[in-house]
């Protein structure tokens, strides 16, 4: 088999990366969320700044909103809600 008609086998198949996406959803993000919460204990739990602990942890709820809104796929849903707000249906 040469290189162009390896080439040309790949081409007509339909790439998906269903599998990549599962395996980032199981393993990367979990461990960033357990980096996250050690990193927001070791800055402030530490130190008795529990008003600044509060203040980073506001700022990680807001990103996995927006990690579950990419994930989960009703990020269109919710910018069209967003955008007849400021038009006429």
């Amino acid at each position: 088999m040469t290189m162009m008609t390896l080439v040309q086998n790949l081409a007509q198949g339909e790439i998906k990366t269903g599998n990549v996406r599962n395996w980032i959803l199981e393993n990367i993000i979990p461990l960033v969320l357990l980096a996250v919460a050690l990193l927001l204990l070791w800055l402030g739990g530490g130190k008795g700044d529990n008003a600044g602990v509060m203040r980073r942890l506001a700022g990680v709820v807001v990103a996995l909103a927006i990690i579950g809104l990419a994930v989960s796929g009703v990020g269109v849903n919710v910018g069209e809600w967003i955008a007849g707000l400021f038009t006429r249906g």
